[in-house]
């Protein structure tokens, strides 16, 4: 028995020792090709669209003079960016969009230490340092990196989403379809007539997803008397489904949250409501329960992404490393870190299977023999790379230093009841995420459900779901 127990634990170091050399190995490569691919998007952008587009993988350009002056200043102790009379908070934009350490950024960076330190004031943008003296001089001054200034000039004094699709994304009508209409609101599936219902449903999908994820499998199996009691909305995200998808958005917390605002709360009049919300919208639904604490009824969390961080760690390195670790195996922690630490290989990912999507659910039917229902795909394949790429980094990455005050508030300041359900084979956002907010929360009541992972949490055992849900609304409601 001892000799089994100690080969089995030789054989656990010895795989992961192979794992950490196989990735090693592998996410250098990446490196390299995602390096490489930099390039061939700048020249297939500038002759497609006959300009040049900013990435992220250079932390320095030129410093941009337009009408409006650049500078950071300290305003209640948040770095805000202002051009003209506009100002964005810095803490918004995630680092981790332009700082992800690589084998070849790291070469890249020893090479050119002296020259960018020669050019420093050609290659950053202006910085504006405060002085605070309080038992000495403390000085403390910020940078805003130039790729975010460059992506911003198109956006600051503009009012109206970009409509047109970039080269490499799709532009078949339905992912298109919000250019046609002439409101700026996200696309919204509501069931329930307002004169019968008591009270109102928000559901909140996760990253790459849709409200297909829910309308296709909580919708139909909701009781009739939930039905007639409840309004149900379910909405696609900014920048995916059948949403507006702008191409100078930067997909903040800020972007995501107010524009369900405004399609949602604010034209259905909604004002007392329950939120369920999956994976990365648990986040956007603590941001709205905080804007709104004296309207949420209950909070429905499934698999929410929280990763304490360290004291003395940088929150949003930390939380990308944990979510994407660089790792071959297992395979959807290969597919988080593809996602998450390769800028061009994510978008060259999106130009092979988005922008051909119908194809590819054309292929799936006819493999399946059109025995598999698509409305997965269809929340997989729908949505556009600056979407995803932005919102990936700056939600679940970029709000790590807020969602702890945002757990506190719910805490402190919403008496409402909190759900949390997780799947005990979730290898995407291990389980120990929702014991985390339960420490945070301790009234939380946390379920594990077994043999469920991240997606068939719900899909698979809709029904019952359906009846956890209508019992949560109706405790709430009493």
């Amino acid at each position: 028995m001892a000799a089994m127990g100690k080969t089995k634990r030789v054989l656990i170091v010895t795989g992961r020792v192979i794992n950490e050399a196989v990735s090693f190995c592998v996410f250098s490569l990446l490196d390299l090709l995602d390096f490489l691919l930099c390039f061939v998007y700048k020249l297939a952008d500038f002759f497609i669209e006959a300009e040049w587009k900013p990435c992220y993988c250079s932390s320095g350009k030129e410093a941009i003079t337009c009408s409006g002056k650049i500078l950071v200043s300290e305003q209640g102790g948040s770095k805000v960016v202002c051009l003209s009379s506009t100002k964005l908070q810095l803490e918004e934009i995630s680092d981790t969009l332009y700082t992800r350490p690589s084998l070849v950024s790291e070469v890249s960076s020893l090479t050119v230490t002296e020259l960018k330190r020669l050019k420093v004031a050609d290659r950053t943008t202006i910085v504006q340092s405060c002085e605070k003296i309080k038992k000495g001089t403390v000085r403390s001054s910020f940078t805003v990196n130039s790729t975010i200034v460059e992506m911003l000039q198109g956006k600051f004094g503009r009012h109206q989403f970009h409509p047109i699709p970039r080269w490499s994304d799709c532009n078949c009508g339905f992912c298109t379809s919000w250019t046609s209409s002439s409101k700026e609101s996200l696309f919204v599936r509501a069931e329930g007539l307002k004169e019968k219902a008591r009270e109102d449903v928000l559901f909140i999908h996760g990253f790459i997803s849709s409200s297909a994820f829910w309308t296709e499998t909580l919708f139909p199996n909701f009781s009739s008397a939930a039905k007639s009691t409840y309004r149900l909305f379910a909405i696609d995200l900014l920048g995916f489904g059948r949403s507006p998808k702008p191409t100078d958005s930067l997909y903040t917390l800020r972007e995501h949250v107010e524009m369900i605002e405004r399609s949602v709360l604010e034209p259905h009049k909604v004002k007392s409501f329950h939120i369920v919300a999956h994976s990365l919208g648990c986040i956007l639904a603590l941001a709205l329960a905080v804007n709104h604490p004296a309207c949420v009824k209950s909070l429905t969390l499934l698999a929410p992404p929280y990763f304490p961080v360290p004291k003395g760690a940088q929150s949003a390195q930390y939380v990308m490393r944990r979510l994407a670790p660089r790792r071959v195996w297992p395979l959807i922690a290969f597919g988080a870190s593809t996602a998450c630490w390769y800028e061009h290989i994510s978008r060259t990912i999106c130009l092979l299977i988005c922008k051909n999507h119908r194809l590819w659910e054309f292929l799936t039917k006819l493999v399946t023999r059109n025995r598999m229902r698509t409305f997965l795909l269809e929340g997989f394949f729908c949505h556009t790379h600056n979407a995803a790429w932005h919102t990936l980094h700056n939600i679940i990455c970029g709000t790590a230093s807020k969602i702890d005050a945002y757990m506190d508030a719910v805490r402190e300041q919403l008496k409402c009841q909190v759900t949390i359900f997780h799947g005990q084979d979730d290898e995407l956002i291990p389980v120990e995420c929702s014991y985390n907010v339960k420490t945070r929360i301790p009234r939380a009541r946390v379920k594990v459900i077994e043999k469920k992972d991240h997606i068939t949490i719900v899909v698979g055992r809709q029904k019952a779901f359906a009846r956890e849900l209508e019992e949560i609304w109706r405790n709430s409601s009493d």
